[in-house]
């Protein structure tokens, strides 16, 4: 099955559970899976079946027992161990890296004007991993460089590969596996991972020992997740190696691509309703008004609408659209259906965002104010960052590094939509085609594909190199005449 046929058979099951009260129900292989977008079921599921489906040993082949993959028994201590690390202050202290490395993003994204259009994953995706290489491992990668691309590329690989073992039964067989190509391919860039990480866990273990400040001078950040870890474990005497690197492929597995196509799927959607973009830019201006500082952890909390916007984005298009639980006894649920001991349950959040029962009949539609106008829902009805024990640690991490990188971009550029190829100039408003590899994506990088049909990016300057009061002035109506001109006129230099 094709990553484009998952989220088709995704969207399946939404509209059948969406027609008989909530819930369907799916046979993968020989099991047997329950499938809800009912708040009042899933909040009963999440909170009292904690573990995981058995489908996620496939992504342990990779990175153990880290906490989000855990078993039970080792997901408690490790719970304990990893909350404190994810403390106010400690995440605080992330901001200044966040900062610093969207900064970085819009440059790249500058240095390539004139080199035709690019993806807008490229950037959103380096940034995410450089961010939480930084911030995670206390490791800054130099952009473009062969251990980012090696790392990068075999990060990809292993996401795909893990993704179809997942959804092929046959595949599924650890013998039969072992004699396919795939076994080969995966243990290879399973391993430039793992000794990547290992290395540098060998590394901070012995600074620690001799006391060696580990940090640069000029930043905030003086303890990457992987040193706090350590002390909240107890030092030498709490966790080993193994331990330390299976939490911490977690941060990279888990921080990387699900806050890159966050980025991407709200900067299309701005892309789309300008009246939208138009909004946040205001917010922008208030805040910051013509100033070049960076972006503060002090700033976040008055970016109300800019906040608004990622939470309906998250809504609309979950980085991951389901979660799979293990039914471990017979549990009756709020809509009056049991579920027998041994079967799986499918929280289809794809299908949750868009009930109408908690979003009202304008459920499909992209409007923040949803998230602003105060009305009260059920706990359960948004699980971007999952609900109840087995919540994600890292939810204000998350949000905090996404704020950070949308104000960064949005404060620097205007993105417009692409048009279609017919040369009449308009705007192609056909919906982007989208893939399930664990993480949901569009098919071609947030940019067209050959089929014409995803909407894609296109940013244009909306800055000029010179300062003064008139500076954002002269970039919008730069934006505007852009708007305005014929699909002739459109230099192909000005797309991403």
């Amino acid at each position: 099955m094709q990553p484009t046929d998952r989220m088709t058979v995704i969207k399946k099951f939404t509209r059948d559970a969406l027609k008989n009260g909530g819930l369907s129900y799916i046979w993968i292989g020989s099991n047997f899976y329950v499938v809800s977008v009912d708040a009042a079921d899933l909040e009963v599921i999440l909170k009292k079946c904690l573990e995981k489906d058995n489908i996620v040993r496939f992504v342990r082949k990779v990175i153990g027992n880290g906490l989000i993959f855990a078993t039970v028994p080792i997901w408690r201590p490790r719970r304990k161990i990893s909350a404190p690390t994810f403390s106010q202050a400690n995440l605080n202290m992330f901001a200044k890296a966040f900062a610093e490395q969207s900064e970085s993003m819009v440059k790249q994204v500058k240095s390539t004007f004139g080199d035709g259009a690019k993806p807008l994953w490229k950037y959103m995706a380096t940034f995410t991993f450089h961010s939480v290489c930084e911030t995670a491992l206390g490791v800054k990668l130099k952009v473009n460089g062969n251990t980012e691309k090696q790392l990068m590329e075999s990060f990809d690989i292993l996401l795909k590969l893990l993704m179809t073992r997942m959804a092929e039964p046959w595949l599924q067989l650890d013998a039969l596996y072992k004699l396919l190509p795939q076994h080969n391919n995966f243990e290879k860039n399973k391993e430039i991972f793992r000794s990547f990480v290992s290395e540098i866990i060998k590394e901070k273990r012995k600074k620690i020992k001799e006391n060696i400040k580990t940090d640069n001078d000029n930043t905030k950040v003086t303890k990457s997740f992987l040193e706090l870890y350590i002390e909240s474990s107890g030092g030498d005497r709490g966790c080993t190696d193994e331990e330390l690197l299976e939490e911490t492929l977690v941060m990279l597995f888990a921080g990387t691509d699900t806050s890159a196509v966050g980025l991407c799927f709200t900067i299309v959607l701005l892309a789309q309703y300008p009246d939208v973009q138009e909004k946040v830019f205001q917010e922008l201006q208030e805040v910051f008004g013509d100033s070049e500082r960076q972006v503060v952890v002090e700033d976040l909390p008055r970016l109300k609408y800019l906040e608004a916007v990622l939470r309906e984005s998250l809504r609309l298009y979950p980085p991951v659209p389901l979660i799979v639980r293990e039914i471990n006894e017979d549990t009756k649920l709020p809509s009056g259906v049991t579920l027998k001991k041994g079967c799986g349950f499918m929280a289809l959040i794809w299908g949750l965002h868009r009930n109408p029962l908690y979003w009202g009949e304008d459920a499909e539609k992209f409007r923040p104010e949803r998230f602003l106008e105060g009305h009260s829902r059920h706990p359960a009805a948004f699980l971007t960052f999952s609900h109840g024990p087995r919540n994600c640690l890292g939810y204000q991490y998350s949000m905090i590094s996404l704020k950070i990188a949308l104000a960064t971009f949005l404060r620097t550029y205007r993105v417009l939509p692409r048009h279609d190829n017919s040369g009449s100039g308009e705007v192609d408003q056909e919906p982007m085609k989208l893939s399930y590899d664990i993480m949901m994506k569009d098919v071609d990088g947030f940019r067209r594909t050959r089929w014409g049909s995803v909407i894609s990016v296109c940013i244009l300057r909306a800055c000029s190199a010179d300062d003064g009061a008139a500076r954002a002035a002269r970039g919008r109506e730069a934006a505007d005449e852009y708007i305005s001109a014929s699909a002739a006129a459109r230099s192909p230099r000005n797309e991403v």
